[in-house]
């Protein structure tokens, strides 16, 4: 992992009372990934998911379960199964330059062996410090800390794939 500039990250830390494979498939396998990825009431569909270097991270969220809007349009840069997925909304999921509202990031996720059972890390960066403060004010700790929450009472519930 990179330095963290605080200027123009935000990071979000929280041990998860499962093991780091719990979290992954989580993470990794759609049907887990749908029941925590968007915060609740809110309900994902996961459009892609091919967890490799280059491969496609697309959902989609709806308020009633049948009308759903584009949510997530990216693409994976870094995958370490069971330790690092790092991601980027900067290229779409066709490999083309993006403008995402509300802001272009790019996030990675940490997993690490704690006494515990997870420790989970996440980092999200951005271009400058205007973005990580219009992310912030958007509700980043909020809704991160929210879908956060969701993953570990999935992964701490022992949801397997």
């Amino acid at each position: 992992m990179t330095t963290i500039d605080p200027e123009r990250d935000l990071t979000l830390d929280r041990v998860i009372h499962a093991p780091r494979e719990a979290v992954w498939d989580a993470w990794s396998t759609p049907s887990l990934l749908a029941k925590w990825w968007v915060p609740a009431p809110t309900v994902a569909r996961v459009d892609r998911l091919e967890v490799s270097p280059g491969g496609a991270f697309v959902t989609s969220m709806s308020d009633d379960g049948a009308l759903f809007a584009p949510h997530t349009d990216s693409v994976f840069l870094v995958v370490e199964p069971h330790r690092r997925l790092v991601f980027t909304n900067a290229v779409d999921s066709g490999w083309h330059p993006a403008k995402p509202e509300p802001v272009a990031m790019t996030a990675e996720i940490s997993l690490d062996d704690h006494a515990d059972g997870t420790d989970y890390r996440v980092v999200v960066r951005h271009g400058d410090a205007a973005a990580r403060t219009r992310h912030e004010a958007l509700g980043f700790f909020e809704g991160w800390s929210a879908v956060t929450a969701a993953l570990a009472a999935l992964a701490e519930g022992g949801a397997r794939p």
